[in-house]
């Protein structure tokens, strides 16, 4: 009896629950590679990063720790996360959904002889102007993060 009136409870409850609107973005990446070796991009990486005045986040060495813990040959592969609370902040001002584009984020992996470096960029095809002029501003900046991580 208690698991019935349980589950009427639950259906009625759901029933009332307002549905989130959600928002169609499309979500685009920069991408270039290098020939620089690849501690190189990844120190000018994090020095583009803060001189952008974003807070370095998460630091996911994945490739480091897989030679590490399994002992063998295996090529880099890091995540970088970072953000910037007063950008962050003018954003979710302007759609409190737009968390799910936080924080920034950049990946880089030995490809060969090469070092491919990515970052995710902001939509700018929402309904909203203002999130669409936001987002083209900041994909600026995330695109001279990554440019400058590879100029020689």
């Amino acid at each position: 009896r208690i698991v019935c009136l349980c589950l009427i409870l639950n259906l009625l409850i759901c029933s009332c629950a307002k549905p989130i609107h959600t928002h169609q973005d499309t979500i685009r990446y920069y991408t270039t590679q290098t020939e620089k070796p690849y501690e190189d991009v990844l120190s000018e990486l994090k020095i583009a990063i803060t001189e952008q005045n974003f807070r370095i986040t998460s630091h996911s060495r994945v490739g480091k720790v897989i030679r590490q813990r399994d002992n063998i040959e295996f090529p880099n592969y890091d995540t970088i996360q970072f953000c910037n609370l007063t950008r962050a902040k003018d954003l979710l001002d302007l759609d409190p959904q737009t968390v799910r584009h936080m924080p920034c984020s950049v990946v880089l992996y030995e490809d060969g002889d090469k070092v491919t470096i990515t970052t995710r960029l902001l939509p700018t095809d929402t309904d909203n102007v203002e999130i669409n002029v936001f987002s083209e501003k900041m994909n600026r900046v995330l695109k001279g993060i990554v440019d400058f991580a590879v100029e020689n």
